[in-house]
């Protein structure tokens, strides 16, 4: 199957040629013909799987055949994060070049320049809005936002938004939406409260699952069993061993990511942060940096480990042990991607134990365990690997002594 077989509008085709696509993805190939059909849908499927195009692709092939009010918004993609919004709308921009439709990213961190831009967007008409939900709102409240004849609606991540206590935001911009509109929800998984939420805003929908992912063969996955106080010793010896160019550090709390990051300036690597407490324009430039090679350590929050798209992240460290064995494989598949090979190492302390069985058992393996350096002690005595117990021993690969980093 091809793309051909979908038979999308004529321009939308040039710009799906000219973007390269060639086989739609499993979740393309089940979802694109619901959505074509009309139907509301709710999909499980994760970062990485061609879901945005899966929701993107019918939609504008929708618009271009249909009659519309240019003065009304017609499509609505609700996600959580400013970095998603604006990875959606850079993939639109793609899809839409040969088209004459138009589309705006709505998201807070902005200055007064870009929210003069969106609100004359809004209260002009635009094909597609892309936003989070608190800046929609805050449009929204000041009445000049036009969503009458609003025909698409799309919930990204909601899973995620949910998390991040998005619900009743999602319900107050709903309140403002036309009742009769396609609605169409994408989220990695399907807590109870999820289900919740689409029995309320979907109506009738056909369901489409695609099994979540085990991590690439590509990625090297590695577990160190530590003490809390040897964890920053332990990063300052991986990052020594071989100069990483790229390397995505994830913490499960901010003030973590302040900390960890200060800590690792303070011995004088070139480290930067990423987490909620950073306006737009912080966290854009940081990125920036990173994606071009400048920057070779990030420290972030979960923020990062959906919705970024950087190729070439040789390295993934999780600080903290993510909440769930669905966040750890949507952070270590930050690594290996774009056919690379790529490192993702776990720091598990004593009370982690639990975590990691139940992410060995989601991926269907078991990760294996490293042992640390001899000079930074002794490791809790109950997860001492079997048959590696100090650096150094056959087979490790891995020097006995702390070897120097060179700090760029």
């Amino acid at each position: 199957m091809d793309f051909s077989s979908f038979h999308f509008h004529e321009a939308l085709a040039e710009s799906l040629e000219a973007s390269g696509y060639q086989k739609p993805t499993p979740i393309q190939e089940k979802a694109i013909p619901i959505i074509l059909e009309g139907k509301d849908i709710i999909a499980s499927a994760q970062t990485g799987t061609g879901k945005t195009a899966a929701f993107l692709l019918p939609i504008l092939h929708k618009l271009l055949s249909e009659e519309k009010n240019d003065t009304n918004v017609h499509g609505l993609i609700l996600v959580p994060t400013r970095e998603l919004a604006i990875q959606i709308s850079s993939h639109l921009d793609g899809l839409t070049y040969f088209t004459s439709l138009s589309s705006i990213a709505v998201y807070g961190g902005g200055d007064g320049g870009s929210f003069v831009q969106e609100k004359q967007a809004l209260s002009k008409g635009v094909d597609i809005v892309v936003a989070t939900p608190g800046k929609l709102i805050s449009h929204l409240n000041m009445g000049y936002v036009k969503m009458k004849e609003l025909k698409y609606l799309v919930l990204d991540e909601a899973d995620r938004m949910l998390d991040m206590g998005f619900h009743d935001d999602i319900m107050k911009i709903i309140s403002h939406l036309p009742a009769k509109r396609q609605t169409i929800l994408f989220s990695a998984t399907m807590p109870p409260k999820m289900m919740q939420l689409a029995k309320t805003i979907l109506i009738n929908p056909a369901e489409v699952s695609i099994a979540l992912s085990k991590p690439p063969e590509s990625i090297k996955q590695l577990v160190y069993l530590v003490y809390d106080t040897q964890k920053i010793p332990l990063i300052q010896h991986i990052l020594g061993e071989q100069p990483y160019k790229s390397v995505l550090i994830f913490c499960s709390r901010k003030q973590t990511v302040k900390q960890l990051t200060a800590q690792l300036q303070k011995r004088k690597y070139n480290a930067n942060e990423i987490h909620s407490d950073l306006d737009q324009s912080q966290r854009e430039n940081v990125l920036l940096e990173f994606a071009s090679k400048r920057l070779p350590i990030i420290v972030a929050t979960d923020i990062l480990s959906r919705g970024i798209d950087i190729d070439q992240i040789e390295l993934v460290i999780n600080y903290d042990v993510p909440p769930d064995g669905e966040d750890y494989v949507h952070r270590i598949g930050r690594t290996a991607r774009a056919a690379t090979k790529g490192t993702a190492i776990t720091l598990i302390n004593q009370d982690d134990f639990y975590k990691l069985k139940r992410i060995e058992k989601l991926i269907g393996k078991e990760i294996e365990k490293v042992g640390i350096p001899s000079v930074l002690g002794e490791t809790p005595t109950f997860n001492k690997p079997s048959s590696n117990k100090k650096f150094g021993s056959k087979g490790s690969g891995i020097k006995k002594e702390l070897i120097k980093t060179n700090r760029s």
